[in-house]
């Protein structure tokens, strides 16, 4: 059967697992073996339990549930209450207001959570109430919120990064400070956009924040989040730890500052132990997965031709960068973003690499356009996740984060022409 026919195969047996509701990692181990029964003569069995073995036991990953279980722990302290106080007396006198406090307490909390939808749930959980009552319009409540907590996939320590880590086999801790500069990017042009909304329409705080001495006693709060921050990345660029000897270290710098604000009870430690085991699960499920159907997928020959034919077309770097950039929304308007990653590696990794381009920085990249997935319908998670805090329909909460969207195009495109953002960090931390 020539390649076509095999991919059209793959497609629609994985599209119909989906749309029945069967889990993702499940679609995906089922698809690898129906397509290893048709098309190989490999016992499927002993195939499936040395991938799924070989993907569930990599060292790497023990990065994955304990940054996972960082930000769990943090979920249940007072931290985003804390943060937007002391964001407050900070923001609130730039054009735009407190509008500002959900961008830059989303790229905070992305800095210590590495989730997305967390980001989202605990930045828009008190800012959401204190914005409505100040009478900021909705579509900007919903908008900074669905555009910056996108945020959480691409601060450090993210943990599609570490997926996309793990199965290109690029370094860990080289990705996550790559991460760094792009984040602050992405929230500068949320925060610029803000501002110019707010001097277009005057709306701002003015002289309606604390006086000094309470201003003082907020912003103090931001201190321990911020030391927990600088611990944890400033470990891994010094070179004194490596991704995962960071995570424990974020994980106990977690347990303490809960400890401290008298947060961390049995309950609400129990509570974040079974919430990072069901998510981390989760995650090397898919992946699992995901390898498997690499491996079928490699049997049958499928990635190196369409590799070949990709190639064949004599598309230039850039010209394959924008299409990769179109491929990743619109698969994104189906799957969430750590599947589109583990499902797609498999070919686009060879075309990256022959076509020149540094793998962080396509890391990096790849983020962006896996951020712009979280908040295009029908499935973007951080749309769902608003919907169920605001009670406004889909196609509101989607419009309402459209300009976001559309500076995350501006972002990507300023990260092809200047990709030393993303490069500079890791190549000085080589060096050291």
């Amino acid at each position: 059967m020539d390649e076509l026919g095999l991919t059209l195969i793959f497609l629609t047996v994985l599209f119909l697992f989906l749309g029945s509701g069967v889990w993702v990692a499940a679609s995906l181990i089922g698809v690898a073996a129906i397509g290893m029964l048709l098309f190989t003569t490999r016992p499927v069995g002993d195939a499936m339990a040395t991938t799924i073995w070989g993907a569930s036991s990599s060292w790497t990953l023990t990065a994955l549930p304990l940054f996972i279980w960082m930000g769990e722990i943090l979920f249940r302290t007072k931290l985003s209450e804390n943060l937007f106080k002391g964001l407050t007396p900070l923001l609130a006198r730039l054009p735009g207001g407190l509008l500002h406090v959900n961008i830059a307490g989303c790229t905070i909390f992305a800095a210590i959570s590495g989730s997305s939808a967390a980001t989202v749930a605990t930045v828009g959980k008190m800012s959401i109430p204190e914005l409505r009552q100040r009478q900021y319009p909705e579509k900007m409540i919903i908008g900074t919120l669905a555009g910056a907590g996108t945020l959480g996939l691409l601060i450090p320590p993210s943990i599609t990064l570490i997926i996309y880590g793990v199965t290109v086999n690029e370094s860990i801790a080289q990705l996550f400070i790559a991460g760094v500069f792009p984040g602050l990017m992405l929230a500068a042009l949320f925060m610029g956009y803000v501002a110019v909304w707010g001097l277009f329409s005057g709306k701002g705080e003015g002289k309606s924040v604390k006086k000094h001495n309470g201003r003082l006693k907020d912003v103090l709060q931001l201190l321990p989040i911020l030391f927990l921050i600088s611990a944890v990345m400033g470990s891994i660029y010094a070179g004194i730890a490596t991704a995962t000897e960071a995570a424990v270290l974020g994980v106990v710098g977690a347990l303490l500052l809960s400890a401290l604000q008298r947060s961390l009870t049995r309950k609400s430690f129990m509570e974040a132990l079974l919430g990072a085991t069901k998510t981390s699960a989760m995650i090397a499920f898919i992946l699992a997965g995901s390898t498997f159907l690499s491996l079928t997928m490699g049997f049958t020959g499928l990635p190196r031709t369409l590799a070949e034919w990709i190639g064949g077309l004599s598309l230039s770097p850039w010209m394959l960068i924008f299409a990769l950039m179109v491929f990743y929304i619109i698969l994104g308007c189906f799957l969430d973003g750590i599947s589109s990653v583990v499902l797609t590696m498999a070919v686009i990794e060879p075309l990256v690499r022959q076509a020149g381009f540094d793998m962080i920085w396509f890391g990096i990249f790849l983020m962006v356009v896996v951020e712009m997935a979280q908040i295009t319908p029908p499935v973007g998670f951080n749309l769902f996740v608003l919907q169920g805090m605001t009670g406004k329909d889909m196609a509101f909460i989607a419009r309402a984060a459209a300009p976001m969207f559309f500076l995350m195009v501006i972002a990507v495109v300023i990260l092809a022409l200047f990709p030393q953002i993303a490069t500079f960090l890791p190549e000085a931390m080589s060096r050291r």
